[in-house]
């Protein structure tokens, strides 16, 4: 048997092929992160909706199955809270709809389950998912493992917060500007960003939008790669309810580091990054050639980066217009009208998106899939993208504002709080798949990941190299305090 340290966090994988081979069961697996739920999560307040007594009669009935070749037979996980569990609610941080449960579980949900995860609890979020900060006036704030006085990060900071500090096998986020990759490097867990489209999600419909929203993508958050890859195959392809096609993702490309084609952007001018970021993503590029890697630090796609992240920020605020009251818009036409016109913070360039036509989003949509070209033709070259996830290691808590009155030191230069969309948008927003991996520890003791990025529909990929990464640079540490 583990020791409660060893079991808490071992990976998914692990887990179930304990489960599998009746080394432990399922339902003294899931009484063993329950137990650690409540011993510990008071101290982050991670796993917000519990659903214990649902997901122990599940447990019971996977033990008493003959065949146990699921998958994720009999792991125990969490979600973020902005999917659809049947039974629980789905508020996004929202009050009024706390005591409204769904009755039809999201799609991917749904996979996971009949792969054999027992889903036992559902993990925080800011409100309407739009912060790195986890917190709402629902279910209150959540911490980060390596320090409490730091955010997990946003919008899945929960997810990431229940994975370091071992209190599920597995879990499921959601990004459009970061939200799976940027609280996966802020407490030091593994991340995937899909490519748009690859992972459908139709569930509720009084929660969940029938319609794919731009940008926005459903993934797992792990303590491994391999995790990742498993996961990823169970969620991916389209909804079976509107097609019978299946999705059949390209190989990996080169199985060694010595095989690697690896560009690696560290910085960029006009976009804070901190300097130990930087030099930490210098020193694993420096790793890689001594490896035998073909590695590059200037290679770059051919357009202008800060170009190419304005015209996100224009996608992105088109995005998530359709969830606006109309009294945010009227606040933010009113500030639109007040900007200066040579005011480029990100907040100014979203602001002046509000109300655009919808001939002005198809244009903006033509400029993106022209640079998308331009990001295949370097992928060409290039197998894998190495650069920084988001400008720094996890903030502390800022819970006083919104996001746009906001403001971060940057080795201590203040920036505007959403200008460090920078690294997640310039890559998100073109639709490329990314990786979140392990890179190092700040010198204040906060974990750093490295965005590992691939070419449109190269998931395998990123997640592969994420893997030899793993195994020959950094994997999972679990934060010390959490046994």
């Amino acid at each position: 048997m583990e020791t409660d340290r060893d079991l808490g966090f071992l990976p998914a994988t692990a887990l179930a092929a304990m489960t599998r081979s009746g080394q432990i069961g399922c339902l003294e697996l899931l009484d063993h992160f329950i137990a650690r739920v409540e011993r510990l999560d008071p101290r982050i307040n991670a796993v917000v909706v519990a659903d214990f007594e649902r997901a122990r009669a599940r447990a019971r009935a996977l033990d008493s199955q003959a065949d146990r070749s699921a998958p994720l037979f009999g792991v125990p996980m969490t979600v973020k809270e902005s999917f659809d569990v049947a039974g629980l609610p789905t508020t996004r941080g929202h009050a009024a709809l706390q005591d409204a449960p769904v009755t039809i579980s999201s799609l991917s949900v749904r996979r996971l389950e009949a792969a054999g995860t027992v889903i036992f609890g559902k993990t925080n979020v800011p409100v309407d998912l739009a912060d790195w900060q986890s917190f709402n006036p629902v279910y209150g704030a959540t911490s980060n493992p390596w320090n409490t006085n730091h955010t997990p990060g946003g919008s899945s900071g929960g997810s990431a917060a229940a994975l370091a500090a071992g209190l599920c096998g597995l879990e499921l986020g959601s990004d459009i500007g970061g939200s799976i990759r940027v609280p996966a490097h802020y407490c030091g867990v593994f991340g995937h960003k899909p490519t748009w489209g690859l992972c459908a999600n139709t569930g509720n419909p009084a929660t969940t939008a029938s319609a794919p929203t731009d940008i926005a993508v459903i993934g797992p958050m792990a303590r491994s790669a391999a995790d990742l890859d498993l996961a990823l195959g169970l969620i991916a392809g389209p909804d079976p309810d509107e097609t019978a096609l299946s999705i059949t993702l390209p190989p990996p490309r080169p199985a060694r580091l010595a095989d690697l084609r690896v560009a690696v952007w560290s910085a960029e001018p006009g976009h804070a990054t901190s300097r130990e970021t930087t030099a930490q993503i210098e020193a694993l590029a420096d790793f890689l050639e001594h490896a035998g890697a073909h590695v590059s630090r200037t290679a770059r796609p051919e357009f202008d980066a800060t170009e190419a992240f304005h015209l996100y920020l224009q996608l992105l605020d088109s995005a998530w217009s359709a969830r606006l009251t109309e009294e945010f818009l009227a606040e933010k036409r009113e500030a639109a009208a007040a900007l200066h016109p040579e005011d480029m913070r990100a907040d100014a360039v979203m602001i002046r998106t509000t109300d655009i036509q919808h001939r002005h989003w198809l244009r903006l949509n033509e400029r993106r899939h022209r640079f998308r070209r331009l990001w295949g033709a370097f992928f060409q070259a290039w197998d894998v993208l190495l650069c920084p996830t988001i400008a720094t290691p996890a903030l502390p808590h800022m819970q006083e504002g919104p996001t746009w009155e906001r403001r971060h030191a940057v080795d201590g230069t203040e920036i505007p709080y959403n200008d460090m969309l920078f690294w997640p948008g310039l890559t998100g927003g073109y639709h490329l798949p990314s990786t979140v991996a392990p890179l190092g520890v700040s010198r204040d003791g906060l974990p750093i990941g490295v965005q590992v990025v691939g070419p449109v529909y190269g998931d395998r990929t990123t997640i592969a190299v994420a893997g030899l990464l793993e195994r020959a640079w950094r994997g999972f540490h679990a934060p010390t305090g959490w046994a």
